[in-house]
């Protein structure tokens, strides 16, 4: 039986290197820790709170974040492989060089994010909040937006073919410049009130 560390305060804690398995955590604060290289596996992170955390070169595999607070966050070049980060919030965390894979980002709070030339392909973004977001030149290929908040989240060079976005999302972002599929274009003419015939 996994063990449950609750209400833990880790603040300036220096775990770094470190490999956890199966851990779960609830409500723990990583405040200025340093995590760099951690590795985890199955744990999961319930309403934790990671404000100017280092988690630079960790790795995640099958890990759950959950409600989780990232706020000024080091996390250059941290993978998550097989996770989820189900209405985590991000804030002010340079996100570039994070590697995400098969990982699940609905209801996740990206709002003026720095994701240009990142790779979401065929990940779940559904209800996420990407207002005011950088997204130029990313690679968003099949990957869910149903139902994201999009409003002035930017597009240029983006590749969305395949991806998924609900009518507003055709509104409120700036597609312009985005590479779609056909089903998309039509979609976004629908969407902007043009008939097509």
């Amino acid at each position: 039986m996994d063990i449950i560390e609750a209400d833990e305060d880790y603040s300036d804690a220096v775990l770094a290197g470190q490999r956890w398995e199966g851990r779960s955590f609830v409500r723990c604060d990583f405040t200025e820790a340093d995590l760099r290289g951690l590795v985890t596996s199955g744990c999961t992170f319930t309403d934790c709170r990671f404000d100017r955390t280092d988690l630079g070169d960790s790795a995640h595999t099958a890990t759950a974040f959950r409600s989780c607070r990232f706020d000024r966050a080091v996390l250059a070049s941290a993978s998550f492989r097989a996770c989820t980060l189900l209405g985590s919030t991000f804030v002010d965390c340079a996100l570039r060089s994070v590697s995400l894979e098969e990982t699940d980002l609905t209801l996740v709070g990206l709002s003026q994010a720095l994701l240009r030339k990142a790779s979401l392909k065929g990940l779940r973004l559904r209800e996420a909040n990407l207002e005011n977001a950088d997204l130029r030149d990313a690679d968003l290929r099949d990957a869910d937006l149903t139902g994201a908040r999009l409003r002035d989240c930017r597009f240029d060079g983006a590749d969305l073919r395949g991806a998924r976005l609900s009518a507003d999302g055709l509104v409120a972002g700036a597609l312009r410049g985005a590479r779609v599929d056909l089903e998309t274009a039509v979609a976004f003419a629908a969407a902007h009130g043009l008939r097509v015939d």
